[in-house]
């Protein structure tokens, strides 16, 4: 275990702390896209995401570079206004112009499958995970149907 042996020392290590915390919140993930949607391969199924579960295509999550985990997005197809929520649960896409990677089961709610590549908005649609009935993530179908009601 390492010791501080001096003041100047742990002066340097709470400005880095706090230089680093401000430098996070300077740039905080944008909270409304547009560009295009694709979705998770059959062979990513059952196999761990950046947050440590494991993916399941009848979930409805989705993989964004920067939003935290947990974090629900409204993801609209622009071409029909089909729209789906998902929660983030992985980082990705890593191919130029995608912004989203959708779950099978949130991307045949807005689109075609087949498609394969969608053109979307993605807006933040709730931050605060313990606004989100408990039920919701426990049972993703029942989920599922509260959210189709409310969007056709």
């Amino acid at each position: 275990m390492c010791r501080l042996s001096s003041l100047p020392q742990l002066i340097l290590l709470v400005s880095f702390v706090l230089l680093n915390l401000n430098s996070h919140a300077q740039n905080p993930p944008e909270s409304n896209q547009i560009g295009k949607a694709s979705y998770y391969a059959n062979k990513f199924e059952k196999k761990r995401t950046s947050s440590g579960e494991l993916y399941q295509h009848e979930n409805f999550t989705a993989a964004h570079r920067s939003l935290p985990f947990g974090t629900w997005v409204k993801v609209t197809n622009t071409e029909n206004n089909k729209a789906v929520i998902v929660r983030i649960n992985d980082r990705g896409p890593f191919v130029k112009g995608r912004i989203i990677d959708l779950s099978r089961s949130a991307i045949k709610e807005i689109g075609n499958i087949n498609q394969g590549v969608f053109s979307v908005s993605v807006e933040v649609y709730q931050k605060d995970l313990e606004m989100i009935p408990i039920q919701s993530i426990l049972n993703p179908i029942s989920y599922k149907e509260k959210i189709l009601f409310a969007y056709e």
